[in-house]
């Protein structure tokens, strides 16, 4: 009889420890899924935020136009950046300052793009390094890290690009004289940006690189447009 009590009471708390352990499984997994869900559900969801970021690499398969468009285009922006951020104080017409602005804004997101799908392409920034050569930077140039080897509208894959008379003449201009200048030198400059964004939307491989060549095409074109109007006016 006692044996029989003894067993039954066995058996019960046999059940208890495994009921427990299970129990205790389901809210690991509980705490898992949940921990996963929070995260966004692993790599894919984390793909797809950083295609939402300014910087994010750019995902599939690149070729050597994708690297060539991002290597010339971030020099070409940075150009286009250093000639827009004196507008602030030198122009003297609104929609100059406000054009300005917006170009500063764009392509200074766009360059941190680019950097980052050179980076996650393992590719260095200057085309020139990536043939193995280390190239001057002169001190001008050298807050934008551009190589003046490709600088002038005469580079090859560089339409567009202004000379360093050019820049510096837009340099000490003010009021007017600035506004007409700047408005001159960035149609040609956004032109260029356009002939260099078609030839990577005809020989680029890689989805998110086109996607910002269209832009680039469509968004200065929309510029280039806009500056004609105020220059007919200047």
């Amino acid at each position: 009889m006692h044996a029989a009590v003894r067993l039954l009471r066995r058996r019960i708390a046999l059940a208890g420890v495994v009921a427990a352990g299970a129990l205790a499984l389901a809210a690991c997994g509980h705490g898992e899924g949940k921990q996963e869900k929070e995260a966004g559900t692993g790599s894919g969801a984390s793909a797809a935020a950083s295609r939402g970021g300014s910087q994010a690499p750019a995902d599939g398969a690149f070729n050597d136009a994708d690297v060539t468009f991002a290597q010339r285009m971030i020099p070409h922006h940075r150009q286009a950046v250093e000639m827009s951020e004196p507008a602030a104080e030198r122009a003297s017409d609104t929609e100059v300052k406000q054009l300005a602005a917006s170009i500063v804004k764009a392509q200074n997101a766009e360059i941190a793009t680019m950097r980052s799908w050179l980076s996650s392409w393992h590719k260095p920034e200057s085309p020139r390094a990536d043939q193995g050569e280390q190239p001057s930077v002169s001190p001008e140039h050298s807050r934008h890290g551009m190589d003046p080897g490709m600088a002038g509208s005469g580079s090859p894959g560089m339409a567009g690009m202004m000379s360093d008379e050019d820049m510096a003449g837009l340099r000490s201009a003010r009021g007017g004289a600035f506004d007409k200048k700047f408005t001159e030198m960035m149609i040609e400059h956004h032109e260029g940006a356009v002939e260099m964004a078609e030839k990577e939307l005809k020989e680029g491989r890689n989805a998110d690189a086109k996607r910002l060549a269209d832009a680039i095409a469509s968004n200065q074109s929309a510029e280039v447009a806009k500056l004609k109007q105020v220059l007919g006016r200047l």
